[in-house]
């Protein structure tokens, strides 16, 4: 990192003292995750919108830059075909599929998604899909041959997805919900999943509305999809049960809103304070947590970076790349992505230039290097530091070797800060530090 970053090289750090056992039951072992997984990052890649051709074979020119940038897991949205029947826009949303199989044309074909595949193999980066498993599209050839595999209202009908018990009602209009207590969906599902992991090579999935569809289900399929490769699995969801057998993340929605809160002045330290020593959910051990300031949705429906952030765009890059969990990166924020990608439209990102790719590529790199910032049981637990200033936070994450300590200002003021043992310093509006110890033998590896 620029400024901000600053590399000690110091002999081997010790470790946190041990607490002493208790009589409780001992905790479950930590799933294990893939290797490559261990201090990945994850991209979202909006195919539609990457380029003005909208085509695999357009972001496939994409993969070096990504590459040399740092990323390692891609997830691309949806890739199959869109239903027309009650689509939204003129091009329809990317979650209502109309067959499980097939490529969108708008995209290209079957072989050229292989192409991808193999060269982002190629490059050592990894690819997961889109997959809607809750619902389909009105025109779906599931709606006539398996009409039994669906919800239906009193009149024997299908419908469309409704929501009734959040703040406000959702219709989604050009989607029809999947009745999974009919067992025969399972293996309908599971076998079109498997027929990615053959055909295209992929590894893995993130998995739309994943909460709304039995968990009993994606432990079935994962462990049959494990034993055709082992994959990686996100769940859009926060339900920790989808940890202890399908999922390796989930969604930190709780963190994202945090950094919008405090961008807008709405929360400071303590609430980062709070978040780490209560948080609202009780994950198993080792479960990856997802860590983002935007993705499609927020995007599109909350608004851009710019918007969202505005200044304090980086301190919260900073937070989300650094605090436990696996940082999101959502394809055109290293560009700066300052509009809101129309939804169901023709619409690309304004790539101009890579503004914030060198910023990017120090916070991929520091994740890759330090054990301490590593995702799950593999990385270290955060130690909140006392700063004296509830405008500035901080925190330590130490492993034997390695050690990483962040200080953010979550101000637009400058802000003085003590830390134990040190003198008064001084951070610039929105600004941060990092501060890594590692011993020769762990800078090594």
């Amino acid at each position: 990192m620029k400024r901000t970053l600053t590399t000690l090289m110091l002999s081997l750090i010790a470790g946190i003292t041990a607490v002493p056992a208790t009589a409780a039951a001992p905790a479950p072992a930590p799933m294990q995750h893939v290797e490559w997984s261990r201090n990945a990052n994850i991209y979202e890649v909006n195919i539609r919108q990457y380029t003005p051709e909208g085509s695999f074979n357009a972001f496939a020119k994409h993969l070096p830059r990504l590459k040399k940038m740092g990323v390692d897991i891609l997830w691309l949205m949806p890739v199959q075909p869109i239903g027309e029947k009650n689509r939204k826009g003129s091009l329809g949303s990317y979650y209502a599929v109309r067959d499980y199989t097939a490529v969108n044309p708008e995209f290209g074909t079957l072989d050229d998604l292989r192409s991808l595949v193999k060269q982002a193999h190629g490059l050592g980066m990894r690819v997961i899909i889109d997959w809607v498993a809750n619902h389909t599209a009105f025109d779906n050839p599931w709606t006539v041959q398996h009409k039994d595999w669906y919800l239906k209202n009193d009149k024997g009908e299908i419908f469309p997805v409704t929501y009734t018990e959040g703040a406000e009602p959702e219709y989604w209009t050009d989607v029809t919900g999947l009745d999974w207590t009919n067992k025969a969906l399972w293996k309908g599902m599971s076998d079109a999943m498997l027929f990615w992991v053959r055909e295209a090579d992929i590894d893995g999935f993130r998995c739309d509305v994943a909460g709304k569809v039995p968990t009993p289900f994606w432990n079935e399929v994962r462990d049959t999809l494990d034993r055709v490769k082992p994959v990686f699995m996100l769940a859009e969801a926060d339900k920790p049960e989808l940890h202890e057998h399908a999922f390796d993340m989930t969604y930190g929605w709780d963190t994202k809103d945090i950094f919008k809160d405090i961008a807008k002045g709405k929360a400071d330290a303590r609430t980062l304070q709070a978040f780490l020593a209560k948080p609202p959910k009780a994950f198993p051990p080792g479960a990856y947590r997802m860590r983002f300031t935007s993705n499609h949705d927020e995007n599109s429906w909350a608004g851009s970076d710019v918007e969202l952030y505005g200044p304090a765009f980086k301190a919260m890059a900073v937070l989300a790349a650094t605090l436990p969990g696996m940082p999101l990166i959502y394809g055109g924020q290293e560009a700066g992505l300052d509009k809101r990608i129309a939804f169901f439209e023709k619409d690309p990102i304004a790539w101009k230039t890579y503004a914030y790719a060198p910023f990017y590529t120090d916070l991929l790199a520091l994740k890759h290097g330090n054990r301490a910032l590593w995702n799950g049981q593999y990385g270290a637990e955060p130690q909140v530091l006392e700063t004296g200033n509830d405008k500035v936070f901080a925190f330590r994450r130490a492993l034997p070797g390695n050690a990483v300590q962040v200080t953010v200002n979550v101000s637009g003021q400058s802000q003085r800060y003590t830390l134990a043992g040190g003198a008064a310093q001084m951070l610039a509006p929105w600004d941060y530090r990092i501060d890594v110890q590692q011993s020769k033998a762990q800078a090594a590896r």
